[in-house]
């Protein structure tokens, strides 16, 4: 994984233009990572899905690069493979990415430069937020100039997003059938991933405990009620996380870093 550590060193470019080229391409050097890795290998096995699916490479290619976060590209797929209308398919998708919403919201304060930013380089800037993008700024961002911090992560995602499509479709002309094992093996790499990334960033006690609480529940519910077991996973897991590091900070036992 990309860290803090091996990012490159801030320069002094003579022109605020130069500088955010500067920042840009380091930012698309920072792509070529391990969470970069293991997004590509999981849109190999979705080339796959999307071919088995009956999906032209146009609309495995269209999808990678506009819908780009890969939860809702798959719900997109099975509502296209099978059948259901236009409308019930842009609402499955809109449930499925309602959760970039709040991580949108935390990410562009981070961005915005007060005064210089324009709009519609933040709303750009929005268009690229997924987790593995997100993971990644919300490390590394913080500890960079406030005015490199955008063209940095739009480097960062543009290269990503370029890369994933290219792969995407490579995948999908070479690959006649990934095999249901193979292709479930690739998609189980970003969710691994996802958790050891949210757990390495996570810097206050109430988001890990948020984490482990979910992990107890998130079986529990998919027994008891798999039609909403996130939802309940979510709501009930935030609250019981949030109360007990609340309770335990009143009694003592723990403090914040």
């Amino acid at each position: 994984m990309t860290s803090q550590a091996s990012l490159p060193e801030p320069s002094t470019p003579s022109a605020p233009e130069a500088g955010s080229r500067i920042w840009a391409l380091r930012g698309a050097r920072a792509a070529v990572s391990i969470p970069g890795f293991i997004l590509v290998a999981a849109f190999i096995g979705y080339a796959g899905l999307a071919r088995e699916s009956g999906l032209t490479l146009t609309e495995t290619l269209l999808m990678s690069a506009l819908v780009w976060a890969l939860p809702s590209i798959v719900v997109l797929t099975g509502a296209m493979a099978s059948g259901v209308g236009l409308i019930p398919a842009a609402i499955a998708v809109a449930l499925a990415s309602v959760r970039l919403m709040p991580m949108t919201m935390a990410l562009v304060p981070i961005l915005r430069v007060e005064g210089r930013t324009k709009r519609w380089h933040l709303l750009f800037a929005s268009h690229f937020v997924a987790i593995t993008a997100w993971v990644f700024a919300m490390r590394n961002l913080p500890d960079l100039p406030r005015p490199a911090r955008l063209p940095f992560f739009l480097g960062f995602a543009c290269t990503l997003t370029s890369s994933v499509s290219i792969i995407t479709g490579i995948s999908y002309v070479l690959v006649e059938e990934t095999p249901p094992m193979v292709a479930g093996a690739l998609f189980l790499l970003t969710p691994v991933y996802f958790l050891c990334s949210l757990w390495t960033a996570a810097r206050l006690s109430v988001d890990k405990a948020a984490m482990i609480v979910g992990l107890g529940l998130g079986p529990v519910f998919a027994l008891v009620a798999p039609e909403m077991d996130l939802l309940l996973t979510g709501i009930i897991g935030g609250c019981l996380a949030y109360g007990g590091t609340k309770l335990a900070r009143h009694l003592g036992w723990g403090r914040e870093p």
